[in-house]
């Protein structure tokens, strides 16, 4: 079974060590950038961050990065939680634990630890079709709008 924790000082390296396969690279950055990004998120209060360890049975395998991002002063803005990133190492892939990272994932944001929010947003290459598969069957939609080289999709809580 799979289970989210929080990164501590005792799974940090751990986290850090969990690399996807080479081909992978190209669409994810690495969990130690992740981390980092989610120090400057949470100093600078641009959003907050919720990275998890994802382990399946007290192993390591993953790594998920969420977060909760309150609306700004743009019209446009609005209350919402993200999906930054989703990984699984090269060791732990084919064996449905991204799909179940994504299920716990989805429960620890319906249960709105930072706040209420009307949706989930991500984004991810339009080449990663295993990416774009898995988010569609968890009930994301692609919004036709692309940032860069993303293409961005959403789920109504």
């Amino acid at each position: 079974m799979i289970t989210l924790q929080p990164i501590t000082y005792e799974n940090f390296y751990d986290c850090i060590s969990l690399q996807p396969n080479e081909h992978q690279k190209k669409y994810i950055a690495s969990n130690l950038y992740s981390l980092a990004e989610a120090y400057v998120a949470l100093a600078s209060g641009a959003f907050t961050p919720m990275p998890y360890a994802i382990y399946s049975d007290g192993e390591s395998v993953g790594f998920i990065m969420l977060a909760y991002d309150p609306a700004g002063d743009d019209e446009d803005d609005e209350t919402v939680y993200k999906v930054c990133r989703l990984m699984i190492d090269k060791e732990h892939q084919g064996k449905g634990y991204g799909r179940q990272a994504m299920e716990r994932a989805l429960e620890i944001i319906r249960s709105f630890p930072h706040g209420a929010a009307d949706l989930v947003v991500l984004s991810y290459k339009p080449d990663n079709e295993a990416a774009r598969s898995l988010y569609a069957s968890l009930g994301f939609k692609e919004t036709g709008e692309v940032d860069g080289d993303e293409v961005w999709a959403v789920l109504e809580l």
